[in-house]
């Protein structure tokens, strides 16, 4: 029986559902959250199997503390998903500091620091999966959403190095990237106010704010789908290093590559030029 340490226990959200398709597996799940009693019914049949434990991901203290005690009760965490976290708009110009630095705290350094306490242990053990819950944003940036998109594309490169560093170990890291899923994601844009600080950028965020509201559960995403795509890719023989989730995103990420690629290569000579002439 494997112990999956999963962060953001949101009901209807990414957590819950790696929590039950963990359950189904019959392994074993600790999931953190903030509202511990929003999951007590949903824990109750499922015994000792389940241990929801209370964590602000972004006190590392916390972090620390909450790893050594799942690590006491139970010898090991096998898997780590990494899925706490939350987009808020603004641009990147006015948005409050307060509020982006706290959003790449949730975003990225709450992810370092789980990763950070969960690692030696996996390393002494030589074994282990760490999925990072990322996004189609941290791939493609997305307008009005600056420094969400900044925090992911943050984790991304985070990822894809920790990647390579724990290889030697037996570690697997996977980065997963969701364009727009039925969750409860975008249930609070309804009732976030337009204030950014600068009020040239604000037609904007509203236009951005109203086009949230209106997906609020109409997301063509399925997070049960979604986790088994997952799943799926981590029993592969040769596991994905990334794995983008949903047709929209799909598309989005192609696409944004292939201009990306296009467009290096139509530099390529300016690129070239850059070097010593060669001998030099």
């Amino acid at each position: 029986m494997k112990t999956w340490f999963i962060t953001g226990g949101t009901p209807g959200g990414f957590g819950m559902a790696y929590a039950d398709a963990a359950l189904e597996g019959g392994d074993r799940v600790v999931l953190t959250t903030r509202r511990p009693e929003e999951l007590r019914g949903w824990a109750a049949p499922y015994g000792d199997r389940v241990f929801v434990l209370p964590l602000d991901v972004t006190d590392t203290k916390q972090v620390e503390a909450a790893v050594a005690e799942v690590e006491s009760r139970y010898g090991a965490i096998d898997v780590l998903v990494n899925n706490a976290g939350r987009g808020w708009f603004g641009s990147v110009e006015g948005m409050d500091e307060t509020a982006l630095r706290y959003e790449i705290e949730l975003n990225f350094f709450s992810v370092l620091a789980v990763t950070r306490a969960v690692l030696p242990g996996m390393r002494r053990r030589r074994s282990g999966w760490i999925v990072n819950m990322s996004s189609v944003a941290g791939l493609v940036g997305i307008q009005g959403f600056g420094f969400y998109s900044a925090a992911k594309f943050a984790l991304e490169g985070m990822t894809e190095v920790l990647r390579q560093e724990v290889a030697p170990f037996g570690i697997k890291v996977l980065a997963v990237e969701p364009a727009a899923f039925r969750t409860r994601a975008y249930a609070g844009f309804a009732a976030e106010s337009v204030d950014d600080d600068l009020p040239e950028y604000r037609p904007m965020l509203a236009e951005v704010r109203a086009a949230m509201v209106a997906q609020d559960g109409r997301q063509p995403g399925d997070p049960v789908g979604g986790v088994r795509a997952v799943l799926a890719a981590m029993n592969q023989d040769d596991p994905p290093r990334r794995l983008v989730l949903g047709s929209e995103g799909y598309d989005t990420v192609v696409g944004q590559l292939e201009a990306m690629l296009s467009e290096l290569r139509g530099q390529e000579a300016v690129a070239r030029g850059a070097d010593f002439p060669p001998g030099q």
